[in-house]
């Protein structure tokens, strides 16, 4: 049903609790396709046993190289972008494919809702501790009580796990690998495909996934993703998420376009930043 994209850094047992929940947890059979960057910890021998299908880069290429490579193997209609520390909850698949199912055309973008362990005040994400990490992770009480945790659907989707049909994967190019590592890689491909034509950004409240939080981000060199945003779309990522995507506002129908007014003021900002940067 879905091809999923798994990109993984020496991040062994996140990545394989990852896949055997997809495995465990979800409704249809599935494609898992993993990028593994370095992968000396053991992750290339295991994805070996395991049979997957996956790509390989002897060094860490990246959040934007990594999808783009593993996309190339993509075989099933839809496209899903997924972290190697989240968990996918029972269902997951199930109400995305729902939802896709109500819509007259392949132009959206949904994403899953995360589940957190730690609050980063994101109104598109729950907040409930079930452990940061593997040693601490409560696996049974997860399972117990994730669907009473109190959400509706939201604006804004972009973060992982994302889903698009293959058609506008392609059509906008994948990931922007001027981004890499990939900071900001995620407001850039949502503001690709803003640009053709998508306003049906959603973030899906019954699809739910635990994440376990930036297990490998904080091991990278950082891009400077902000500016770089700026640069190229001639708006910040705050104005595109604010007045272009609405995010975390309750999902009511497809956005519209933005006030013109306060577009033209947000551009200009924004101008004002590039100049004296």
């Amino acid at each position: 049903m879905f091809s999923i994209i798994i990109p993984t850094w020496n991040n062994l047992a996140f990545v394989q609790l990852c896949v055997e929940s997809i495995r465990k947890n979800s409704d249809y059979k599935h494609q898992v396709i993993l990028h593994i960057n370095d992968g000396s910890d053991g992750t290339l021998d295991w994805v070996k046993e395991q049979q997957m299908d996956y790509t390989h880069t002897p060094d860490n290429a990246g959040i934007c190289k990594a999808v783009n490579v593993a996309a190339v193997l993509a075989t099933q209609e839809y496209i899903v972008y997924m972290n190697d520390d989240m968990y996918v909850l029972p269902h997951w698949d199930t109400e995305l494919i729902q939802e896709i199912q109500l819509l007259p055309n392949h132009n959206f973008m949904f994403s899953s809702t995360m589940i957190e362990p730690a609050d980063h005040q994101n109104p598109c994400v729950m907040v409930q501790d079930f452990g940061n990490d593997l040693a601490h992770f409560r696996e049974s009480d997860l399972l117990a009580e994730y669907a009473r945790l109190p959400k509706q659907d939201w604006n804004g989707s972009a973060w992982p796990p994302t889903i698009v049909h293959k058609e506008y994967w392609h059509l906008v190019g994948g990931y922007s690998i001027e981004l890499s590592p990939g900071m900001s890689s995620d407001d850039d491909f949502a503001m690709k495909m803003w640009m053709v034509g998508c306003r049906v950004f959603k973030g899906i409240a019954a699809s739910r996934v635990y994440h376990f939080q930036a297990k490998s981000t904080h091991r990278i060199v950082k891009n400077n993703g902000r500016k770089q945003f700026l640069m190229k779309w001639g708006i910040n990522q705050s104005t595109f998420n604010t007045i272009y995507l609405k995010r975390g506002t309750p999902y009511t129908g497809p956005l519209t376009e933005p006030n013109l007014a306060t577009l033209k003021f947000e551009r200009f900002r924004a101008w004002l930043k590039r100049k004296m940067s």
